[in-house]
């Protein structure tokens, strides 16, 4: 700030000016962003825009609010490196709003996480009706003046004072169906006759410890004493006995095995595995039902026996934010509020007011389908981040910098138009608001772009153009600048749209809104699933269109990158048995059904692709996701050092002993300890980041270590590995995709949700052809800009062509354009959600006036160019 002639403080600089950012894969980039108002951070994915909006800009803030943090404090904060930036000034105080791709908790709900929830529990709490007997001189109807009232915690199931009792919140009961533990009673236990054991060794295990007890195995079950069967069957003991494996001639091993009856085998595996196989196996031999103490409510009596206007809290839990606004406005004047002492009355008009702002919020964003008993496991990462939103428009700060990840992720054309309603509320209270998007539709109305580029990882970095919006159209090296123009192409499509092979027949679909809903998909063509957040599609395309196929062809469902077949093995401890006894809780009340389905028999396999981490740790990553970096490993032992030293495809691994580093056990990098400050990390002082110890990297193909591949991007290593076909089709795959900016060895952890999908599609891609295949996509283009999508898009027509048929559920209008069919569910979310609006050529349907359909309309100005109907 400068002095004015007269004295006074001149105004501000109305700019946030960046100086010399490197971070990541920025060059030096010197720009002046300004305040107050909608920024749009653009360019296609690994240009840089993240790490100049989150890991320069926002980061930067962030450490400059934790320098006014007491040191002691500072160590509880979890704090991320500083930012490799010269200078930043202007800089407001900052909130990150980042995508989540979390799996969530079952426990978590939109309430809990909007804080509404909070509220509507103190409502129940000071403004509730409470039953007869609740204190001297209750009346019905009433609150007594000296009664005591519950606490608002005694409304929550997720406290003791709240829970019901018998479900311990949760709302079901999981009970061993003990009729289903036996496959075949003819079969001997050798034989197989128990189906609830695990495969492999853990079931060879407890055999041979039923022998060593002196029960008969190679009798058939039926014949044995009923309490043997009960026994061995339900024990909740668990025995240890030395048993002596038969392992051939000479052997003379023994090891303590501890014996786990199939009940408490699938008790346990079910309550505590992270493997989705194991448990769906585990469920297999399980009953689920509703509590009957409290009907699948979660609360204990006392609660529900409380009510506000009529309702227990349960119910206005269940409903729709839209409907739950009506429902508060009629709350002051029902008439079991009027009863109420005066003082109760006043609490129930304060906090229906307060409810009200808050739900009406969450509404503005296009989040009024939801409920609030809604659990956030259910959620979208973009419907995660709207409700982090939705909390920070009603706290009401001024001059705050907001900072967010593809807010427009996952929303229909319809609901972008509320979501960027709320950007321009932020702006009008005073704050500035960077976007990191990819969403034509958000950028074109911004009030600013800083676009990045022109390619991707070392080939992006460099501001191409800083300025108002309506001027990106004279950056000529923009990528971005082409999908904005008017009458920009649709994503690549055949001339006309394929002729189907025949269709697969849903009827009868219901479960979360879809009500008796019947639909076909085309075979041999790609299909969008389309409708507004909330209509119903990913309970169609991933619960009853996935579930259909999985069943018919009888598949497992593929665990999340875990051990399938874990196991316990010889002297660990026997598991630990969940603390119910005979029973596990779940709030798995999402059932969808399907009446009948027809045309199955066209489809040999299923393939199911989503933007889930492809790891969970940082070991994990690109090369070995898709399974390139064993052919890789195989082509350095096959030199003459590996040779010579007798090297296997093994010590090339760095998660092997043998050849990684010993310091920093594989990792490059080593953790420092900065007490006060966060803590550091640093290429490790053995390695140098190699990762590998000195012996192994003594082996080089043309002149480069195992390290120096993992270092290569994509692009480069199908250059270096021309030769080594099975590495160099993946990698090619990869490119074509739209991931040639990536190194072999980033971290899986790094990997943004869309970068993940495509690796994945790219690990199925390489595979030779087995069948007609059936490919179900959940928003693959989500997160990638207008440039990967084409890319992206052109590959999915590829495996229409090869003859498999493709299912994409999608918001993307370039990318519906270019399907063959419509499939469009609506005409709302929610409750006016889950019928079929329309279904046809996404070009005649545009062409036809009045369908009714939101997205139709929205659809017609990509492909006529004229307004929506």
């Amino acid at each position: 700030m400068t002095q004015s002639p007269d004295g006074d403080a001149a105004a501000p600089d109305p700019m946030i000016r960046v100086r010399d950012a490197s971070e990541h894969n920025l060059r030096h980039v010197d720009v002046a962003i300004p305040r107050d108002r909608i920024v749009a951070f653009t360019g296609v994915s690994g240009s840089g825009k993240s790490s100049l909006a989150f890991a320069t800009i926002f980061a930067s803030s962030q450490q400059r609010y934790l320098e006014s943090v007491a040191p002691y404090a500072r160590r509880l904060i979890d704090q991320g490196p500083a930012p490799r930036v010269g200078d930043i000034t202007g800089l407001p105080p900052a909130v990150a709003l980042r995508q989540q791709h979390s799996a969530g908790s079952t426990r978590s709900t939109v309430g809990t996480v909007s804080r509404v929830s909070n509220v509507l529990r103190m409502l129940y709490s000071r403004a509730g009706t409470y039953p007869v007997g609740r204190g001297p001189g209750d009346l019905a109807g009433t609150f007594p003046r000296d009664a005591a009232p519950l606490d608002s915690d005694a409304f929550s199931p997720n406290t003791a004072a709240g829970a019901c009792p018998t479900c311990h919140g949760l709302g079901r009961l999981h009970r061993v169906d003990e009729s289903l533990l036996v496959g075949d009673p003819d079969l001997s236990i050798r034989d197989g006759a128990i189906a609830a054991w695990p495969f492999g060794w853990a079931r060879k295990n407890y055999r041979d410890i039923l022998g060593v007890l002196g029960i008969d195995v190679d009798v058939p079950f039926r014949t044995l004493p009923k309490k043997q069967r009960e026994w061995l069957l339900t024990t909740e003991e668990h025995p240890t006995v030395t048993v002596y494996p038969d392992r051939g001639e000479g052997y003379e091993g023994s090891y303590e095995g501890t014996y786990t009856s199939p009940r408490s085998w699938v008790l346990h595996a079910f309550a505590t595995t992270k493997s989705a196989a194991m448990r769906a196996r585990a469920a297999a031999f399980l009953t689920d039902d509703r509590c009957p103490a409290c009907d699948g409510r979660r609360l204990n009596p006392e609660a529900l026996a409380v009510t506000v206007g009529g309702q227990d809290i349960t119910v206005t839990n269940a409903m729709p934010l839209s409907q739950l606004a009506a429902f508060l406005d009629g709350v002051p004047a029902h008439p079991d509020t009027a009863l109420l002492p005066a003082e109760r009355r006043q609490a129930a008009q304060a906090l229906t007011d307060g409810l009200r702002g808050q739900v009406r919020t969450l509404i503005d964003v296009g989040l009024g389908y939801l409920a609030l008993g809604r659990t956030t496991s259910t959620l979208s990462a973009g419907e995660l981040q709207r409700l982090h939103l939705a909390t920070q428009m009603r706290s009401g700060l001024f001059g705050v910098l907001y900072v967010l990840d593809e807010p427009s992720a996952g929303l229909h054309p319809a609901d972008t138009e509320m979501l960027l309603a709320a950007l321009r509320r932020l702006r009008r209270a005073g704050n500035s608001v960077f976007v990191v998007e990819h969403n034509p539709q958000v950028i074109a109305t911004a009030d600013w772009i800083v676009d990045l580029g022109p390619g991707a990882g070392r080939f992006g970095g460099e501001v191409l153009y800083n300025g108002k919006a309506d001027g990106i159209g004279s950056a000529d090296r923009s990528a971005t600048a082409r999908y904005l123009r008017p009458g920009a192409a649709v994503a690549p499509h055949p001339e006309a749209p394929r002729e189907p092979r025949g269709r697969l027949r849903l009827e009868g679909v219901t479960g979360h809104n879809l009500r008796d809903l019947a639909v076909s998909f085309p075979l041999g063509t790609l299909t969008a699933v389309t409708g507004v957040s909330g209509s119903g599609k990913s309970t169609l395309v991933e619960r009853a269109l996935a579930e259909t196929v999985r069943r018919h062809l009888r598949i497992e469902p593929s665990g999340d990158d875990e051990d399938e077949t874990a196991e316990i093995g010889p002297g660990a401890a026997g598991p630990t048995e969940p603390s119910a006894g005979d029973a596990v809780w779940s709030l798995d009340d999402d059932v969808v059904t399907v009446a009948a389905a027809d045309g199955l028999d066209a489809v040999n396999r299923l393939v199911r692709v989503d933007q889930k981490p492809i790891g969970r740790t940082p070991r994990s990553n690109l090369a070995t996701y898709t399974g390139l970096f064993d052919s890789v490993r195989a082509l350095f032992a096959a030199q003459p050092e590996a040779k010579k030293r007798r090297f296997t495809a093994g010590r090339f691994s760095f998660n092997v002993p043998a050849g990684r580093c010993p310091r920093c056990l594989g990792d490059g990098v080593v953790s420092i300890e900065m007490l006060f400050l966060p803590t550091a990390t640093a290429p490790c002082p053995v390695c140098e980041g190699a990762r590998y110890n000195p012996d192994t990297l003594t082996v080089r193909v043309a002149g480069k270590t195992i390290a120096d591949v993992l270092e290569m991007t994509v692009d480069d290593a199908a250059v270096f590995l021309a030769d080594l076909t099975p590495a160099n089709r993946i990698l090619r795959l990869l490119s074509d995709i739209g991931l040639g900016y990536l190194t072999l060895g980033q971290s899986a952890t790094t990997l943004s949700g869309g970068e993940a999908q495509r690796i994945k599609l790219v690990s199925e891609l390489h595979r030779a052809p087995r069948g007609h295949t059936l490919y179900l996509l959940d928003e693959p283009t989500s997160g990638l800009h207008p440039a990967d999508i084409d890319l992206l898009v052109a590959r999915l027509q590829h495996l229409v062509d090869a003859g498999n048929t493709v299912v994409v559920v999608e918001h993307d209008l370039r990318t519906i354009a270019a399907a063959d069919w419509l499939v469009d569910l609506g005409p709302g979310a929610g409750d006016d959600g889950g019928r079929l609006v329309a279904e046809g050529p996404p070009k005649v349907l545009a062409s036809a006036p009045g369908t009714g359909s939101l997205t139709v309309s929205h659809l017609r100005k990509v492909l006529t160019g004229k307004p929506g109907a």
